[in-house]
């Protein structure tokens, strides 16, 4: 099968082409597994963090990709959840323990850094991973909601936002345009103020709903309950404690956080970014139990969900689009077409 594979970790300033399009065996399932068909693959910013060292991978070569949607090919021994033909869905989670504390477990196995994942034709997943696909969503659609709109979902909760409160949303790529509309729908009598570097992005909040949209370090009109941040960045975390209010909370929707900005943390003042009872929340994974309540979520609000699509040869072209930012919605590897 055809698969795009990572050989070495290096930064994209090193190699801006570090996926290889390789033929490598196609796997099979094995007991209580399926076999995906891939359609297409979202691209996350994991994948720079997985490439670039952040989050680097046990053992490689690897196949990169934790936003699938395919149809399953062949099902394992003792399969019972799934059909030949059904299309479904593989997320960051490709395996736990199952317990609800699954997501920070040390068994917790990440698709496409622990296990091959979705640049390629085929892969593999244990069925309780797997997830069905609502049929409002196109593929393309239901890519980016499998990451960013799951651990999306998880960082609104972890948010502990009410209705009638102010939700501010730090950057406004693939995860910030899906949450901005679940936030939306859950607390229809709150606001959602969006800050972002791009006007492009500034303007995009706006089109789908948000109250008020400014740079990273702008000052909001209101200080914000909570505010969730999905940025590589450090600057958007000293810029969110600065302007959240008393009791507030941050969320940081990030695996690892670059270190080209670290110094800016010399300058952190306990006065202006953490007094008065604010706090500071990570995100850590996705769990199946988050996906499996977010889906039906999506399809019935629906979401509207915004990408570019790229052929799977291209993967290197899309993670370089993406390091650059200034993504309007998230970016897909269409992987079935034969591009």
């Amino acid at each position: 099968m055809r698969a795009m594979i990572l050989r070495s970790m290096m930064t994209l300033d090193e190699n801006s082409s570090p996926l290889s399009l390789v033929d490598i065996p196609q796997p099979q399932a094995t007991d209580n597994e399926i076999l995906v068909r891939v359609s297409v693959c979202g691209v996350c910013h994991t994948e720079l963090d997985v490439i670039e060292g952040r989050a680097p991978p046990p053992r490689l070569p690897v196949v990169p990709g934790h936003q699938i949607i395919g149809r399953v090919a062949a099902v394992g021994g003792g399969c019972k959840r799934f059909r030949e033909g059904e299309r479904v869905g593989v997320g960051w989670i490709h395996s736990s323990s199952g317990a609800v504390d699954e997501n920070i477990s040390e068994s917790f196995m990440a698709t496409g850094r622990d296990v091959n994942g979705g640049y390629a034709e085929f892969m593999t997943v244990p069925e309780t991973y797997a997830y069905p696909i609502p049929e409002v969503f196109t593929d393309k659609e239901a890519a980016p909601l499998l990451c960013a709109g799951g651990v999306g979902y998880r960082a609104l909760r972890l948010a502990e936002i009410g209705d009638h409160q102010i939700l501010g949303l730090t950057g406004f790529g693939g995860s910030g345009h899906l949450v901005l509309q679940l936030a939306r729908h859950l607390f229809p009598h709150g606001k959602v103020f969006v800050f972002a570097r791009s006007p492009v992005e500034r303007e995009f909040a706006l089109e789908l709903g948000a109250d008020w949209s400014g740079d990273t370090v702008d000052q909001p009109p209101e200080r914000p309950h909570a505010i969730i941040d999905t940025t590589p960045a450090w600057r958007p975390v000293l810029a969110a404690l600065e302007v959240l209010r008393p009791g507030g909370r941050l969320v940081i929707n990030a695996i690892r956080k670059e270190s080209a900005d670290i110094e800016l943390l010399a300058g952190i003042s306990y006065e202006k970014h953490l007094w008065l009872e604010k706090e500071i929340k990570s995100v850590a994974n996705v769990t199946h139990q988050d996906l499996e309540e977010f889906l039906p979520i999506a399809a019935r609000i629906p979401l509207k969900v915004a990408t570019a699509s790229y052929p799977l040869a291209h993967a290197n072209a899309a993670l370089r689009d993406l390091r650059a930012g200034h993504v309007r919605g998230a970016k897909v590897l269409r992987v079935a077409d034969g591009g």
